[in-house]
């Protein structure tokens, strides 16, 4: 004997929402878990379909059901705390982020050995020795604004020459 899902529905489905709804939960949220319902019976009919079989009893139990999971699960959400998920987070990056950073670092190395010796030099000192315009010059025995011009054509170099990941 096959029962008639829409026949179900039709007859049960608002009992059911009340019936979420006296367990605490909010409107839309027993509209869904009604729905759920009636998709998990229509996908895992009850086996014993006799004479036996209470139709209106199992969409209860299976509602019931799936009340208590949305409910674990609505507490482990409230429970989390942002600053614990950030300690179960895996700090190291993803394997496409370290090829990444080598292809961009492999750019970057070509692109300096590109450079005319003295701009290379006043780019280095600059940006990877953290030394001042004024050290810099100093150091090659140049003016600052000539500098300054050897480091800015240093970064127009490498922004060009080397892709934005």
């Amino acid at each position: 004997m096959a029962f008639d899902i829409q026949e179900l529905f039709r007859r049960h489905s608002q009992e059911l929402k009340r019936f979420l709804r006296r367990r605490g939960h909010s409107a839309e949220t027993a509209a869904d878990i009604t729905q759920d319902t009636f998709l998990r019976v229509l996908a895992s009919p009850p086996a014993e379909v006799g004479s036996n079989h209470n139709p209106k009893a199992y969409l209860y139990q299976v509602s019931r059901n799936l009340s208590a999971n949305h409910q674990r699960r609505e507490s482990l959400i409230q429970t989390t705390d942002l600053d614990d998920a950030s300690k179960i987070a895996d700090p190291t990056p993803s394997a496409e982020a370290v090829v990444c950073s080598r292809q961009c670092l492999a750019q970057t190395r070509q692109a300096l050995a590109e450079l005319p010796e003295r701009t290379r030099m006043a780019f280095e000192m600059h940006r990877l020795g953290e030394r001042t315009i004024q050290e810099v010059a100093a150091e090659l025995n140049l003016s600052t604004g000539r500098t300054w011009g050897l480091i800015r054509e240093g970064y127009r170099h490498l922004l060009t020459r080397v892709d934005d990941f």
